[in-house]
């Protein structure tokens, strides 16, 4: 049995509309502590977040998130990164290309101005 299987529906939309309602009265209150210390407000919007995430983290989807955050955090210990030496070729070929390539650009500009000066200097 998946996990989609175990989970009911409703009970899922009734925890992330309780989440979603928990973060609007932090906010709420946020803004009605407007004379309360800011580490009083900031409070508030702390403990509202992790409350809401706690309750959108039992729904079916908060788990199905979670189960997929551990996926990706394996997949990216996975990755091979390039050696130092490889990143300093590497990069040195991307350099040295945009200087062929800046250098090449300037020829063509310059030689289409010329030709440019050239036929209206002829045409006049």
């Amino acid at each position: 049995m998946g996990l989609a299987a175990q989970t009911n529906p409703m009970a899922d939309k009734i925890k992330l509309v309780a989440a979603a309602l928990l973060v609007i009265a932090a906010l709420w209150g946020f803004y009605y502590l407007s004379n309360a210390p800011m580490i009083a407000r900031i409070g508030v919007i702390l403990a509202g977040a992790v409350i809401a995430i706690a309750v959108g983290w039992t729904s079916g989807p908060g788990k199905q998130f979670y189960a997929y955050t551990q996926d990706s955090i394996v997949e990216t210990k996975k990755v091979v990164w390039p050696s130092r030496k490889e990143t300093v070729q590497t990069t040195g070929v991307v350099i040295l290309f945009v200087i062929i390539m800046s250098i090449f650009l300037w020829f063509v500009d310059a030689t289409l101005a010329w030709a440019l000066k050239f036929f209206i200097a002829r045409g006049a």
